[in-house]
């Protein structure tokens, strides 16, 4: 069986070789509990706050800011749910944006059913949100503002800073699912305004099953893990195999963010050039980071995946894959749900070589001619 060409960085990145070097030692020798009061846990205990700081600095933030949990889906729960539901929270309004990802969207239904107000902004049809909107949506009852900093499918960059600025003139947190844009673009939280911010280590050639949750200092949480309050409020014995190679996936980004955003953009170059079929871009053609391209045929309507079958790519998130709904993302830009379904999302990353893409534009291009064909 010949292994398709892996062009879905979006959904999950390889692990980094030296990821996997650096988490090897605590995964059977170093298996101390990093809570224990003793050699082992000491140990264990020094590789995780080495780890934090590695996060951290990637943050401009210090390394007390830093929560570690299971993924950017735990860290979206407990910023939404944790503010929301303080016993000292007195505002009831969460605003967010369309295009979010689903823990966003689902946190905030589920506050919404418990009885919290929820404000969904549309975007424009470059997938950004219009500032007037948000603008316009504030007021004083707003307890949260949440958006994603790279938007997962279609790699739109929002203005953060700008909506930060907005929600703190009404005295509301400004909340940042930056599982996409960690490692990959620069972050400065105090620059930007960020209050809370969730990242996650599969997204940046780490572990799946590990993240964090950045917390500005006095912004009130309620846990969600209730017990021994090891992170501050987010109990559970630290998994310190899996943080060590968040530290190293962090430390390896920040040495390689230039290169790799270069490398990222020239494929994105390659493939379109390639391409010599008609075909446009989903989302704003600059204010995006290169490594995710979402591209939609004009006249194509036929679900393009069930004929790429050299290609491993996707149609939109791979949490809403499950579902066989067409993307709430592409649809929120005004694309039809046939259109949506025929849109393609490439994601490409440090380990993608040119001579992938080269194939992957041939591929596409012969099937969307064919297709075309085919209709005709």
């Amino acid at each position: 069986m010949t292994v398709p060409i892996y062009l879905d960085y979006g959904a999950t990145t390889p692990l980094d070789p030296q990821v996997a070097a650096a988490m090897e030692p605590w995964g059977v020798a170093g298996f101390g509990n990093p809570h224990s009061a003793h050699l082992w846990g000491y140990q264990a205990k020094a590789a995780v706050e080495t780890a934090r700081d590695s996060v951290a600095a990637l943050l401009g933030a210090g390394p007390e800011t830093i929560a570690f949990t299971s993924g950017a889906t735990e860290s979206a729960n407990w910023a939404l749910k944790g503010l929301m539901t303080h016993p000292g929270q007195t505002r009831r309004r969460i605003v967010t944006l369309a295009t979010e990802h689903s823990c966003v969207l689902e946190t905030a239904q589920y506050l919404a059913s418990l009885g919290a107000h929820l404000t969904v902004l549309p975007v424009r049809a470059d997938g950004r949100v219009d500032l007037g909107d948000l603008e316009r949506a504030m007021g004083e009852d707003v307890a949260i503002v949440s958006a994603m900093l790279v938007n997962n499918e279609i790699g739109v960059i929002q203005p953060i800073a700008d909506m930060a600025r907005i929600a703190h003139g009404f005295g509301a947190v400004m909340h940042c699912d930056a599982a996409q844009a960690f490692g990959k673009i620069a972050i400065d939280v105090d620059a930007m305004g960020i209050d809370l911010l969730g990242l996650t280590a599969h997204k940046i050639y780490g572990p799946k099953g590990v993240g964090a949750l950045y917390r500005r200092p006095f912004t009130m949480l309620t846990p969600l893990m209730h017990g021994g309050g090891q992170e501050d409020g987010r109990s559970g014995t630290l998994p310190t195999a899996l943080i060590v190679g968040l530290g190293a996936a962090a430390r390896i980004a920040g040495d390689r963010m230039a290169a790799d955003t270069a490398h990222a953009a020239m494929l994105a170059d390659r493939l379109l050039a390639g391409l010599t079929v008609p075909f446009t871009v989903n989302g704003d053609r600059t204010a995006r980071w290169p490594g995710n391209l979402n591209l939609g045929f004009p006249g194509t309507t036929i679900p393009l995946l069930a004929h790429l079958h050299g290609l491993a790519l996707s149609s939109g998130s791979a949490c809403a894959a499950v579902t066989g709904r067409p993307s709430h993302v592409l649809t929120a830009l005004g694309l039809s749900d046939a259109q949506a379904r025929a849109s393609l999302r490439l994601g490409f990353g440090r380990f993608t070589l040119p001579s992938d893409v080269d194939s992957a534009a041939q591929q596409i291009t012969a099937a969307v001619s064919r297709l075309s064909t085919e209709a005709a």
